[in-house]
């Protein structure tokens, strides 16, 4: 049976977590996350995909990205992703697969989750323990966000340049959206609908997109209501 196509519509965000298979590291030292972050930015340039907040982890990845080409998107993560296998594979002298199947993505609302899902990349680092703040933690587009470092290949989101007239006053901003951190509705939406390859957004948000895939974007709740769907739609009430 053929694998369902992904939820993709042109110009808007997705959320994307590229796994190791088994749980297993896909980053042995800096050097695969360097290499890593080099055939990203070749397939993203190649495909056209804009970049636009990542974390590199031990065993995932987390990806904010866009593209105005439907499809796009799952062509720069597939050329990446085969390309960095050989490579891993070949420098650390094993052989079969990597990634735990294929990679998990979400659609992202602009006007209610995009900032949200851009902090809940940047902090990932924190809840895991391994960073006291995002900045500390090196793997990050953080730094470019914050001002303190440059990510040339990035390309910031219309939404996040909104935060500020100046690069200055756009890292204050987010200086302060980072540190009020992720609250336990937004963290669990982001988690659940991920997980579950739908559409993160308010009512309207998945309404147009189930009409224009034709396809059903809810979370799947056994036939019951889902709460976190309603604790959602009273958030952006």
């Amino acid at each position: 049976m053929p694998r369902r196509a992904r939820l993709e519509i042109p110009g808007i965000p997705l959320h994307i977590t590229p796994r190791g298979v088994n749980r297993c590291a896909i980053f042995l030292d800096d050097d695969d996350r360097r290499h890593y972050l080099h055939l990203l930015r070749e397939a993203a340039a190649t495909s056209q995909v804009a970049v636009h907040a990542y974390v590199l982890m031990g065993n995932h990845i987390h990806l904010l990205a866009s593209a105005q080409t439907a499809g796009a998107i799952s062509r720069a993560m597939r050329m990446c992703g085969q390309c960095y296998v050989q490579a891993f594979n070949r420098r650390h002298g094993r052989t079969g697969t990597l990634w735990e199947s294929r990679f998990k993505s979400c659609l992202v609302d602009s006007d209610r989750y995009l900032l949200a899902v851009h902090r809940y990349i940047e902090l990932n680092p924190v809840r895991a323990a391994m960073a006291t703040r995002a900045e500390a933690y090196r793997w990050s587009s953080v730094h470019a966000h914050l001002g303190r470092g440059r990510d040339g290949w990035l390309t910031p989101h219309p939404v996040f340049l909104a935060m500020g007239a100046t690069s200055a006053e756009r890292a204050i901003a987010y200086r302060h959206f980072l540190d009020e951190g992720t609250n336990e509705v937004d963290l669990r939406a982001i988690r659940a609908y991920l997980r579950q390859e739908r559409a993160l957004g308010d009512e309207r948000f998945r309404a147009m997109v189930e009409k224009a895939l034709n396809r059903p974007v809810e979370l799947r709740s056994g036939g019951r209501p889902s709460r976190l769907t309603q604790a959602m739609d009273e958030t952006n009430a």
